[in-house]
């Protein structure tokens, strides 16, 4: 392989340049052919008919790929010689003349963000191989190179590891150039791109396939694996990956590549499922340690004395391609029920997290709900004390009201006293009338605020309830003062009473008593008239609270409806914008489609052309190889060369051996001669090669 290794600096060999340094081979080939021994002769000539057979091949490849396929494919299984693999490769590739081979230099030249990577796996790509183990070396360089602009080419795919020894294996055959042009035909046309892709979709289905083909022709291996759980993946995807590049030896995996180049990925299901019949015996004795130890070790020595074995065994292996087609769609219907699938998921998923929010915030709520429950329940305890408090305050006004009826009988108050009573009379009688039409305004306004309450949303939340507690600790704090008062009052009448009953005389008038009666009951009743006004009062409170609460509600409310209106007319706008940014998008794509269907299709004119042009050169290369003898026996002037194109050679001493450049620029201008008048050869300014080198 080093010897077919090119050097980047010098300049690149065009297909006649590979047609010259063909022949200089085939001339020393033969020169050393003389003095070797019978033996190694017999071998040299079978190895110069290969040449020869190859050679024509060559020339003549648009012909026998099209009519002798079969016997091409052949060929190639056998092996295709080492110093054509370059050329035979690119032919099968259809990788020559690329547009895309003008663009590397350019490429180059651009940073690519998978840099860092493939630095960090070149030292691993063929460690052992003389190219590649020097660090910074030429082989290094240059596989870096190809990496990095395939990377720029296609960053969908950018970087992926395996795809390095591929990389290195065309290399080690042919310049950076021609190397990156095959790698990019390979990613295009052969599947690679799919498998590499980040997805990896494309080898999901390769396994499926492969792990089908051993279930139907090597059922006992097949229970086998699946008893120790060892997946076709397991040892298998780097078979597709690689193409064997890093399972087995370079030699064998060389040969099996000629064969990939021609028939593509039936290769790798043909040799895969070739080793595990040559070496099922064994697997099915191994656990899966042992298996993979097996297949690490054990395989790639059982190919050290060359692939023609595996091969002839791929080559009985049971290959049905429209049965791969079958589940190729098979496995795209899994993996479409997959994705579904997955997708359902993840929308259960997003509703379970969203449920479990709710039931956080409810738990929440809930805990708050309690804690306000025991509050609530707390103040109804202290409500319940203060209305036993009340209860007993009321008997013992009851008593009271009796003890002032006792004194009342035994008391019989003075004149001055009497007169005193009937202004107190008066001014409680006034007092009464006061404190009934205030009630009366209470009542009234207490009606008003329960119809406005009964006609307000009603909302349990925290804010109002706390509003509420802070409005029943103000009812509770103002019955506390109005039982004081009343309490206090009870008191005052009593200390009345006492001081009347000292100064009463028993001879007194029935009218003063009649009055005095009369004036303690109206003082009474101006006394419950006030506790039912502090209560009318109470009641009022809890009702402005209430209303309060209300207001406040409606007014978020009011705030959260013209936010939401606002938004939805943000939307509104967005989505609008939207859509004219989608039409926008959908013309622009439109007229790039339209665009790249006619830039493919002047491509593909101009590679007809090209194809055209480059069969009819190597024809006229052909027969000019077939004049070649008789020019050098000959002696032909210039002025026959520009007035016969069939004469491209001129004089040049016996015992002189031309070079492959002169021998193609002759060629060349030979060519050209033929086909340009000679006075269109004067305004193109093609002028013949030197006479004084020939």
């Amino acid at each position: 392989p080093s010897s077919s290794v090119w050097d980047t600096s010098s300049q690149k060999k065009t297909g006649f340049q590979y047609l010259g340094a063909s022949l200089e081979r085939r001339k020393s080939m033969h020169l050393y052919s003389l003095h070797c021994s019978s033996a190694s002769s017999n071998l040299s000539h079978l190895e110069e008919d290969s040449w020869i057979l190859w050679g024509r091949i060559v020339n003549e490849w648009e012909d026998v790929r099209k009519k002798k396929e079969k016997q091409l494919k052949d060929l190639v299984r056998k092996g295709i010689p080492h110093h054509f693999r370059a050329i035979v490769w690119q032919l099968l590739g259809n990788a020559q003349n690329m547009p895309i081979k003008d663009q590397y230099s350019e490429l180059l030249k651009m940073t690519s963000p998978c840099e860092k990577l493939i630095r960090r796996d070149i030292a691993r790509t063929y460690p052992e191989h003389e190219f590649f183990k020097e660090k910074d070396s030429l082989g290094q360089e240059v596989l870096f190179n190809v990496m990095k602009a395939y990377s720029l080419v296609d960053r969908e795919v950018g970087y992926c590891q395996g795809s390095a020894f591929i990389v290195g294996l065309l290399l080690m055959q042919m310049p950076e150039e021609e190397a990156f042009c095959v790698f990019v035909k390979l990613m295009q046309d052969y599947r690679l791109r799919e498998l590499f892709k980040p997805s990896m979709a494309e080898l999901g289905l390769c396994m499926y396939q492969f792990e089908y083909m051993i279930q139907e022709q090597l059922p006992e291996l097949h229970i086998h694996f699946q008893a120790q759980s060892f997946h076709t993946s397991m040892y298998a995807s780097s078979w597709f990956l690689t193409i064997f590049l890093t399972s087995f030896p370079l030699p064998v995996a060389t040969r099996i590549f000629d064969i990939f180049m021609c028939e593509g990925l039936e290769i790798v299901f043909r040799v895969g499922l070739a080793i595990l019949q040559m070496n099922q015996a064994e697997l099915i004795q191994l656990d899966m340690e042992g298996m993979l130890q097996h297949f690490q070790k054990v395989i790639p020595h059982q190919l050290d004395s060359g692939p023609d074995k595996v091969i002839q065994v791929a080559y009985q292996v049971k290959y049905n391609a429209k049965k791969m087609k079958k589940l190729e769609k098979e496995y795209t219907t899994i993996k479409t029920k997959e994705m579904e699938e997955q997708v359902e998921i993840k929308r259960l998923r997003t509703e379970n997290r969203l449920l479990k929010q709710r039931i956080d915030t409810l738990e929440k709520g809930q805990v708050t709900r309690a804690q306000e429950a025991e509050e609530n329940y707390l103040v109804k305890r202290e409500l319940a004390t203060v209305k036993q408090q009340s209860e007993e305050a009321g008997a013992q006004l009851e008593q009271a009201k009796k003890t002032i009826k006792q004194l009342q009988q035994q008391q019989q108050p003075q004149g001055e006293s009497v007169l005193q009573l009937e202004r107190e009379l008066v001014q409680a009688r006034l007092k009464e009338a006061e404190s009934q039409c205030a009630l009366k305004e209470m009542q009234d306004k207490i009606l008003d605020m329960e119809k406005r309450n009964t006609s307000l949303p009603d909302d349990t939340n925290v804010a109002r309830l706390q509003e509420e507690l802070i409005g029943v600790k103000l009812r509770e704090a103002e019955a506390l003062t109005g039982l004081k008062e009343l309490r206090q009052q009870v008191r005052d009448l009593e200390d009345h009473w006492q001081v009347s009953t000292k100064i009463s005389d028993s001879s007194k008038k029935n009218t003063m008593s009649e009055l005095q009666d009369e004036l303690m009951s109206v003082r009474l009743r101006e006394a419950e008239a006030q506790a039912e006004l502090r209560e009318m009062r109470q009641r009022m409170l809890e009702l402005e609270t209430q209303n309060q609460i209300h207001n406040n509600q409606l007014r978020r409310a009011e705030q959260e409806s013209r936010s939401l209106q606002e938004r939805v007319q943000k939307l509104t706008t967005q989505n609008k914008d939207l859509n004219v940014q989608l039409q926008e998008i959908k013309r622009r794509q439109a007229e790039i489609e339209c665009k790249s269907k006619e830039e493919v299709m002047a491509v593909r004119l101009r590679e007809a052309d090209n194809i055209a042009a480059m069969a009819e050169l190597q024809q006229q290369i052909s027969e000019l190889e077939i004049q070649l003898p008789s020019a050098i026996k000959g002696n032909v002037p210039y002025k026959d060369v520009v007035t016969n194109p069939s004469y491209i050679f001129w004089h040049f001493d016996i015992n002189h051996a031309f070079t492959a450049s002169e021998f193609v620029s002759c060629v060349s201008y030979g060519l050209q001669a033929k086909v340009f008048p000679y006075e269109e050869r004067k305004l193109r300014k093609i002028s013949p090669p030197d006479s004084n080198k020939v």
